[in-house]
C-alpha cells in the first residue's frame, strides 16, 4: 500500500465510528482532565469569556498532568486578548517553568507550527489560540493535528476566541463562560468558576451543561452543591462529517517561530 493510500485509510478510520471513537470519553474530565493524545476544542461563549475559556484550557492541562504546556498564538494575540498574566496563571496552579509561549506572524504559520509541536512527545499540552473564523483551521488541518496528537501522545487544545463552532475532527468541543465565584471564609476570593457545555463528543452524546469550580490544590474541578449537570438537546455540531477521498493532506513546510516569555 502506498504512503498516500495508507494515510487516506488512517483518516477514514478516524472519521468513522469505531473503537477509537468510542474510547474518547468525557466522563471523569473533572478529575483527570481531557483525554490525552487527542484534539479538543474550547470556545469562549462571548467576548467577555475569553479569560474564562483560556483558564479552563489551562486547568484541563493541569488536571491531566499534561505539562509542560506550549501556548501558541499570533503576534497580534497580545493586542486582542492582552498579555498572559503570570500571577493569574500561578493562581490556577501553572508554574513558570511549565509554560512556553510561542508567537508566530500569521494563521498559516500558526497551523504549521502547531503541526510541528503536536508531533513532539516532550510536550504535555499544546494550546493553539486563534481569533475569529480562521478558515484555514478546517477539517483537513484538524485531521492533521489529530494524527500528530495520536502518534505523540500530546494533548492538543484549540482555543477558539471570537469564533462560532465549525465542523472539525476534534474529539470533544466545549463552550465556556465565566461564572461568579463564591467567596470563601472571611470574604476571601472564591475559586475560579466556569459554566461549561459539552457541544460535541466523538462517538457519544453531547449537550451536557454544568457549573464547575477549579481547585488548584487538588488539581480538579468540582460541581458546586445544587448545580448538578443537566442535559440539553444541543446537536452534535460537526459530527458525522464525511471524509473526502483525494483531499489535500500534504503537510506544509515548517514555519519559523519566535519564542517569548
Amino acid at each position: 500500500m502506498s504512503d498516500s493510500a495508507a494515510l487516506l485509510a488512517r483518516l477514514r478510520a478516524i472519521a468513522a465510528p469505531g473503537p477509537l471513537a468510542q474510547a474518547v470519553a468525557v466522563d471523569g474530565w473533572q478529575d483527570r482532565g481531557l483525554a490525552r493524545g487527542r484534539l479538543h476544542e474550547v470556545y469562549a461563549d462571548d467576548a467577555g469569556d475569553v479569560g474564562a475559556a483560556a483558564g479552563f484550557a489551562v486547568a484541563q492541562a493541569l488536571a491531566a498532568g499534561a505539562t509542560p504546556l506550549l501556548w501558541l498564538r499570533l503576534d497580534r494575540g497580545g493586542t486582542a486578548a492582552g498579555r498572559l498574566h503570570a500571577t493569574g496563571l500561578a493562581e490556577l496552579g501553572l508554574a513558570p517553568d511549565q509554560l512556553l509561549l510561542v508567537t508566530v506572524a500569521d494563521p498559516g504559520a500558526l497551523l504549521r507550527a502547531a503541526g510541528d509541536v503536536a508531533r513532539c512527545a516532550g510536550v504535555g499540552t499544546l494550546l493553539v489560540e486563534s481569533w475569529g473564523p480562521m478558515p484555514a483551521l478546517d477539517l483537513t488541518a484538524t485531521r492533521r493535528l489529530v494524527l500528530a496528537a495520536e502518534a505523540s501522545g500530546v494533548t492538543v487544545v484549540s482555543l477558539r476566541l471570537d469564533a462560532a463552532p465549525v465542523p472539525s475532527a476534534a474529539a470533544t468541543r466545549w463552550q465556556i463562560a465565566a461564572r461568579p465565584s463564591v467567596p470563601l471564609e472571611a470574604e476571601a476570593p472564591g475559586l475560579p468558576a466556569f459554566a461549561v457545555e459539552c457541544l460535541r463528543r466523538r462517538g457519544g452524546p453531547a449537550g451536557v451543561r454544568t457549573q464547575v469550580e477549579w481547585n488548584r490544590e487538588t488539581r480538579s474541578f468540582r460541581v458546586p452543591e445544587g448545580d448538578e449537570p443537566r442535559t440539553t438537546s444541543a446537536p452534535l455540531a460537526g459530527a458525522g462529517v464525511p471524509l473526502a477521498a483525494g483531499g489535500a493532506v500534504a503537510l506544509d513546510p515548517a514555519a519559523p517561530v519566535r519564542a517569548s516569555g
